[in-house]
């Protein structure tokens, strides 16, 4: 088997940075900053990672988040993915952070993104990894919620290239926040949404006509819909999917029942991402290799999911050719053609 899963250049669209935090650094920053965990150790912490579905693994998610308290948490935090990602094939990152999670703890907006920029910025210089910010709204908050975070953030406009829907979808359609998502495009961000994950197909048809994103974040149930895939694939909108996430949250039973096959015959630009890889078990390149071997994809689908992550990237033309001609070498390198 080839190496291609952590060797091949790739852009990582689907992680949430909060969910990046290994417990190692999480029992070090609560020693530094003075936070009793409700863990008694750092195994007692993973073995808490045994999730029977979305919410079982929020709560855990919530409660190692209460660490992080100052600017230099944040940078430690982005630094320390940065590093992983690095090693699997990374070269562009769109990460998500959830600001609302730690506004309600009384951590200010700026000490958040003023923490997470100080790494983003430096990011190409140390890791040769370019990256962005996408600022997430938390669907089972308040819209006024929502609104208030918007307003903080746009001071810093300059640094967030789209904003995003995530935590807890049953129950919380997207259209919810239609109006948020509208000022949103008109400050000039793009838009991204978590849908058709435990939601229905019709959450994917009401993130795309009701938030107008230029994306969907997981989507895997958008096969259910016939008449939404051809749309997915006519008008070239991505989905960011998770293989090894949707196994530990029970989105599907098994690896090799995961539904990538069947997007990539669709003709839908899918792409691998890890969502949460500190808790679900691996980071981009364990994910590529998981349904390498789930699915039996041959080099030439490892390809073209890596394209694609260039494809469904918020980058200029000329960043998208520059990766794709490193795509190329390291395929030429391996005696493939791409």
């Amino acid at each position: 088997m080839s190496d291609l899963a952590f060797t091949l250049p790739k852009a990582e669209l689907h992680v949430h940075i909060e969910g990046t935090f290994e417990p190692e650094l999480i029992f070090s920053l609560a020693e530094r900053n003075g936070v009793t965990l409700p863990f008694a150790s750092i195994d007692a912490l993973r073995k808490a990672y045994d999730f029977t579905d979305l919410q079982s693994f929020l709560n855990v998610y919530y409660a190692a988040m209460t660490v992080l308290r100052t600017e230099d948490d944040f940078a430690a935090l982005v630094d320390a993915y940065l590093a992983r990602a690095a090693a699997q094939g990374v070269v562009h990152v769109e990460m998500f952070f959830d600001p609302q999670a730690h506004i309600s703890r009384g951590v200010t907006f700026a000490t958040v993104i003023d923490g997470l920029w100080s790494g983003v910025r430096t990011s190409e210089s140390r890791y040769g990894i370019t990256s962005k910010l996408i600022m997430c709204f938390l669907r089972d908050q308040s819209v006024d919620s929502a609104f208030a975070t918007l307003t903080a953030a746009i001071p810093y406009g300059e640094r967030i290239v789209a904003v995003g829907l995530d935590s807890a979808e049953l129950g919380f359609p997207p259209a919810k926040f239609a109006e948020v998502f509208a000022r949103a495009r008109a400050v000039g961000w793009k838009t991204v949404a978590h849908a058709g994950e435990e939601g229905p197909p019709a959450y994917v048809w009401e993130a795309l006509d009701v938030l107008g994103v230029s994306r969907i974040d997981h989507g895997v149930r958008s096969l259910e819909d016939p008449a939404l895939v051809t749309r997915l694939r006519e008008e070239r909108i991505p989905l960011t999917v998770c293989p090894l996430s949707n196994v530990k949250l029970r989105v599907v039973d098994r690896l090799t029942d995961h539904p990538l096959l069947q997007m990539l015959d669709a003709g839908i630009v899918a792409t691998v991402n890890s969502d949460d890889p500190a808790y679900f078990g691996g980071y981009v390149g364990d994910n590529f290799r998981a349904v390498q071997l789930a699915l039996s994809l041959g080099d030439d689908r490892l390809i073209a999911l890596a394209r694609n992550s260039f494809e469904a990237s918020f980058i200029t033309g000329e960043q998208r050719s520059a990766y794709l001609r490193a795509v190329d070498v390291v395929v030429a390198s391996a005696g493939m053609r791409s």
